[in-house]
């Protein structure tokens, strides 16, 4: 099967790859270029957070969700374990999830979550002994 390409969804994701990055170089290609690398097998990498991969994801067999922002009280801060990882042969694709949904490429949207909701209890004066 030979090597497996990357394809990164985000842009912004593009430029800290090529700072970071052990060498390799990061190209940004078309999504219709994407779609036929991933329909040859290669991996899809999502590094948008899980909340925006939820409400909607590139369709693919073999895809990953590994954000590279979080979202916290303090602001968006980086992922510093995902950078030390050096990913090789690394594909951005242009335009993002965003271009991918604009070209009618197939998209999936993940099952919201049920949460149980606890019972109500409905309070009951005590009796008097």
């Amino acid at each position: 099967m030979g090597v497996s390409f990357v394809v990164f969804p985000c842009c912004f994701f593009l430029f800290s790859l090529i700072y970071f990055s052990s060498g390799s170089e990061v190209v940004t290609i078309h999504v219709n270029e994407a779609k036929n690398l991933l329909q040859s097998g290669y991996r899809y990498i999502d590094v948008r957070t899980v909340e925006e991969f939820e409400k909607g994801h590139v369709e693919a067999e073999n895809i990953l969700n590994i954000p590279y922002l979080f979202i916290t009280p303090e602001g968006r801060v980086k992922n510093p374990e995902f950078l030390k990882e050096g990913f090789k042969n690394v594909h951005d694709m242009g335009g993002g999830y965003l271009a991918w949904v604009e070209n009618g490429h197939p998209i999936k949207m993940e099952e919201p979550k049920k949460v149980q909701e606890p019972a109500i209890v409905e309070d009951k004066p005590n009796e008097e002994l």
